[in-house]
């Protein structure tokens, strides 16, 4: 999900860093309130009327300053902050950097394989793919994060630091599928923002994209990259779902998906995943392909 580059480093590292890390912290400001106020909202079993709108909103704070109304908007930002910076960080940072490096070692076999364009677009996706898999060291945060929002009585009052002592390795479980979601998840996000910037837009050089082809892409790729790795994202989470002390295998969950609810529970929640997780990598996505060669001119 990092904006792609033409092969020579344009921007240093820490442009990279400066611009992927504001774009996460972005997309957390702005998408957190959101969904606070959207699940409270859900949660409200009492007719919802002007009057009534404040205190179910901000409850406790429905009468307190403006400021104070805000911040009990970001409540349980803990694990969410922590993964997802770091996510966009490693993922907006890294992709560039790998694609430098197919570049520099692969772009012959590339090219005579693809062609000059396609070679191109073919290693902004290998580069996008290597970076999926290797987001696997963030899976711990991951995990806890998911068990957060679905299972938190897996944590039995627990503190971080004392999961991760006990829990160790159990932390990473699933970290085959992670990369198998991954992998073909991240190529499709860069595969498709290239094709659409090179053939739909006329871009070619990424790194001098506007706002606008930029936002155009994203949509593009972020579409692309959800549809393709639902199947598998959904035999992560469910294998992440479980308690700490579970080992469910995730080829045991495929086959009790398939026999009890069918192939098309693969899918299970695309459309509202698109509508929900496509807007906020839509937004960090032109919001980091913007920042990082805005930060590149000075840093």
């Amino acid at each position: 999900m990092s904006p792609p580059t033409s092969g020579k480093s344009k921007e240093s590292g820490t442009a990279r860093v400066l611009g992927s890390g504001a774009s996460g912290v972005a997309e957390l400001l702005v998408f957190h309130p959101v969904d606070t106020v959207a699940k409270r909202l859900m949660s409200n079993k009492a007719k919802v009327s002007f009057s009534t709108l404040s205190p179910i909103v901000f409850r406790d704070y429905a009468t307190a300053s403006l400021p104070k109304k805000l911040l009990s908007l970001f409540p349980g930002l803990g694990y969410a902050a922590g993964y997802k910076i770091s996510q966009r960080i490693y993922k907006f940072g890294g992709q560039p950097w790998f694609n430098e490096i197919i570049t520099r070692n692969y772009k012959d076999e590339f090219t005579s394989i693809f062609g000059e364009r396609k070679g191109k677009m073919m290693m902004q996706a290998t580069a996008g793919s290597l970076t999926g898999i290797g987001e696997v060291v963030l899976l711990p945060l991951d995990a806890l994060k998911i068990k957060r929002q679905v299972n938190p009585e897996a944590f039995r009052g627990r503190g971080v630091l004392r999961i991760f002592m006990e829990e160790g390795t159990t932390l990473y479980r699933g970290w085959g599928w992670t990369m198998a979601r991954n992998a073909p998840g991240s190529f499709a996000l860069f595969g498709a923002s290239a094709v659409t910037k090179e053939y739909a837009l006329g871009v070619t050089d990424y790194s001098k994209a506007t706002w606008t082809q930029n936002f155009i892409a994203s949509i593009a790729g972020a579409v692309a990259s959800i549809t393709i790795a639902a199947p598998l994202d959904t035999v992560k989470t469910r294998i992440q779902n479980a308690n700490f002390e579970q080992k469910v295998p995730g080829l045991t969950v495929m086959r009790d998906l398939i026999r009890n609810e069918g192939p098309t529970a693969f899918f299970k929640g695309l459309t509202p995943k698109i509508l929900v997780v496509g807007p906020k990598l839509v937004f960090s996505y032109t919001l980091a392909q913007s920042l990082i060669p805005f930060f590149g001119k000075y840093v």
